[in-house]
């Protein structure tokens, strides 16, 4: 028995020793080889990394996606006419008819349109008017030539009045008051103030400001033209017992627009509360 062991151990001996060199070293050279060719393929993919990481092929790649990749815009548009054919995507047809009802309503342009050229001829036409009468009660000059912006000349009041006779000492020939037409004039009323000469009493208040009903929204008709208007307010002057001003320092003090529509603004909103009563003279 020992002695078919040692043959078969000198067998496999003997097989080791006699196998072909060249068959060894082939299958170094394989297992080298194969090595070698993962070791070109690894630094291959490394290379094509660096490459692919240049900004050239960066930019190239992008655009590519760009290209694959719906826009934002179209993205926009779509997800858009998709709501649209959902009816909105949220309450189903509730979306859809809330979108109908939005692009029902007309634009606000036209109807701005019409109201400036409502105040145009409107304006127009009292202009004319005035300057075609000429009995001198009142003469109009546009501020800058803005068709909505007067300065008015009342130049007659009642003569019985005190109020004219200070106008004669003082030679005042007019009384100057600036009239600005809002964008929904007529169907509002204008607004108007005193500039010269400053007065007391006579229902003109700080800045100005002038307390009648007529020139509040509350009083105002679209029926009522400029002149009648001044008419008005000169008679108001006169039963209000409004004086020109003759004290040394007051007297020079101008009117200002801001205080005017303060003071207005203010009358407005007590007049409102306790009703449009003739206050005392001394209240304006």
């Amino acid at each position: 028995m020992a002695t078919l062991l040692r043959k078969i151990g000198l067998i496999r001996l003997h097989d080791r020793d006699t196998e072909d060199p060249k068959h060894h070293q082939g299958s170094l050279k394989g297992t080298k080889g194969n090595q070698k060719n993962n070791a070109n393929k690894h630094c291959q993919t490394a290379n094509e990394t660096n490459i692919l990481s240049t900004p050239e092929i960066k930019a190239r790649k992008l655009d590519q996606l760009g290209k694959d990749k719906p826009s934002g815009k179209d993205k926009q548009g779509k997800d858009a006419k998709e709501k649209q054919q959902t009816g909105g995507g949220g309450g189903g047809g509730g979306g859809g008819s809330k979108a109908t009802s939005a692009s029902s309503i007309p634009p606000l342009a036209p109807h701005r349109q019409h109201c400036t050229q409502v105040r145009t001829r409107r304006l127009m036409k009292e202009l004319q008017e005035i300057r075609r009468l000429g009995d001198n009660f009142i003469t109009v000059e546009l501020v800058e030539d803005n068709l909505y912006d007067w300065n008015v000349k009342l130049h007659q009041v009642d003569k019985d009045s005190a109020l004219w006779q200070d106008m004669k000492e003082t030679s005042t020939e007019f009384i100057l008051l600036n009239v600005t037409f809002p964008d929904n004039f007529p169907f509002s009323p204008p607004f108007m103030r005193v500039l010269t000469p400053r007065l007391e009493n006579g229902y003109v208040l700080d800045g100005g400001a002038i307390c009648m009903e007529l020139l509040t929204p509350r009083g105002w008709s679209s029926a009522y033209t400029v002149e009648a208007v001044m008419r008005q307010f000169a008679a108001s002057l006169v039963k209000g017992q409004g004086r020109i001003c003759r004290k040394s320092g007051k007297s020079k003090k101008a009117f200002s627009r801001k205080e005017a529509e303060a003071t207005f603004k203010s009358l407005v909103k007590t007049h409102e509360k306790y009703g449009w009563v003739s206050p005392p003279v001394s209240d304006g």
